[in-house]
């Protein structure tokens, strides 16, 4: 096969519509633009969500402050730099982050990212950690489980 040889598959491709060239197209005189009015024009038309002249939907609907996503999870995220005041061999979990004030309290779940260099062996219990933050606490004799949903 050489590059001449390329081309679309069968029925793949279509001729485009010669708008205006006479009765006979199916898109003769108005080109199916319709009778007078400004979308026949050129440059014509409205812009989107002009509904002429009449109150516009978005315009007619209250505004809402917020939205409620459902089965959103709250996650406090950590850094490894923040993990590295504890002492060797403490257990991390969320619990003891948010004692500590280092989450929110209203977190649900805890990541971990890999933002600093930790030189203690700790083991960090989360729901999520980065590719770098694992490999950090690994590297310095730690432990990295991932908690099961």
């Amino acid at each position: 096969m050489k590059l001449s040889d390329l081309k679309p598959a069968s029925g793949s491709t279509k001729r485009r519509k010669r708008k205006g060239r006479g009765f006979a197209s199916g898109n003769g005189k108005t080109a199916g633009r319709g009778y007078n009015g400004q979308g026949q024009r050129s440059g014509g038309g409205v812009r989107a969500g002009f509904e002429g002249g009449q109150m516009p939907l978005f315009r007619r609907l209250p505004k809402k402050k917020y939205f409620h996503v459902v089965n959103q999870v709250n996650y406090g995220v950590v850094n490894v730099s923040t993990l590295s005041k504890y002492e060797a061999n403490t257990e991390i979990t969320l619990d003891l982050l948010k004692q500590d004030g280092l989450v929110d309290k209203h977190s649900e779940a805890l990541r971990v990212l890999g933002n600093g260099d930790i030189k203690v062996a700790l083991k960090v219990t989360a729901d999520h950690f980065s590719d770098s933050a694992k490999s950090k606490i690994e590297s310095a004799g730690g432990q990295a489980v991932i908690l099961e949903a």
